[in-house]
């Protein structure tokens, strides 16, 4: 293993990443531990890496503007030999993905948790004129406590270019994709909102809502076929919850929800329904006006003893 990227002085190695290693370390200079992800350039030719770098820095700066409580912070770039690497916050937690693979359906209200903060963290990010591209759940990290963090804003765009560049066509799982992203379009923030609708299918319902034997079937999918909805495959799924998924899987990026404040904004009213009724808040009715009247009824027997009461106290003192 390698003793030091740059400054930084390797502790041990966490993870592997689709681009590259990810190592545990330490800031000298501050004494601060972070999270180093390398970049791997081995299968690039060099004019390939030369306008790689170039974009990974470039977006990858973008990335590291975003400061955001549901945003992992990224601290630092740097090169190592060659090597370009992104310094970022060290994270006590879980990816999305592990705790799918765990538990694989997650309770209503947990799954709402997550995806509420997750829709926060890319509205600030697309208010600011950057989208990720790349939603799914090895990119979302669940800490302890409960709080939601996205991974990779600014360098999920160059893992995807680096993919079409090196080999000339779609690589990998395209199961969180968009359907302007599998036939190649223009992509904008809409795109992020049909990820995050797909993921939210997986955690409602158990399985992704497009799948098929290789990533040609899976994008047909994508682009042609509408899923059953979650609540088919989970009777716990409310109707809310089946009419939010379907607003985020349309096919027409005018049809989705146009910014990830609406999504949120939904998922905040589902959410706020689903305690209401969990606490008895959310009643028959009947029974909410039943209980009125008996209220009611108290409250004038009560005046009323009241009343008596104070005339006997009164016809004493006279006498």
């Amino acid at each position: 293993m390698i003793q030091y990227l740059g400054r930084y002085k390797i502790i041990k190695e966490i993870g592997h990443g689709s681009m590259g290693i990810v190592y545990e370390a330490k800031d000298p200079l501050i004494d601060r531990i972070v999270a180093i992800k390398t970049i791997n350039l081995q299968d690039l030719t060099p004019e390939e890496k030369k306008e790689y770098e170039a974009r990974f820095y470039l977006e990858a700066r973008s990335g590291g503007r975003l400061s955001h409580p549901n945003i992992v912070t990224i601290h630092d770039l740097g090169e190592s030999e060659g090597m370009p690497f992104i310094a970022m916050e060290l994270m006590e937690g879980r990816e999305l993905q592990n705790l799918l693979k765990a538990e694989k359906l997650l309770p209503v209200k947990e799954t709402l948790n997550i995806v509420i903060q997750v829709a926060t963290g890319l509205a600030y990010a697309h208010e600011h004129g950057i989208v990720h591209r790349d939603i799914k759940p090895s990119n979302i990290m669940v800490l302890k406590g409960g709080r939601v963090k996205i991974a990779d804003f600014g360098i999920a765009r160059m893992d995807s270019w680096r993919l079409n560049t090196t080999h000339g066509k779609l690589l990998g799982s395209p199961h969180y994709m968009s359907p302007e992203q599998v036939s190649s379009g223009p992509v904008d923030q809409r795109s992020d909102i049909f990820s995050t609708g797909t993921m939210l299918y997986r955690m409602l319902s158990g399985q992704v809502p497009f799948s098929g034997d290789n990533t040609h079937a899976i994008s047909y999918k994508i682009v042609n076929e509408e899923p059953p909805k979650p609540s088919s495959l989970n009777p716990e799924v409310p109707p809310a919850l089946d009419s939010i998924v379907a607003k985020c899987l349309s096919k027409n990026p005018n049809d989705r929800y146009q910014n990830a404040i609406e999504l949120e904004e939904d998922l905040r009213a589902c959410q706020e329904k689903l305690m209401l009724g969990k606490n008895g808040q959310d009643q028959n009715p009947v029974m909410v006006i039943s209980q009125s009247k008996m209220s009611i009824l108290k409250f004038v027997i009560i005046i009323a003893l009241s009343l008596i009461i104070f005339e006997l106290i009164e016809e004493f003192l006279l006498d």
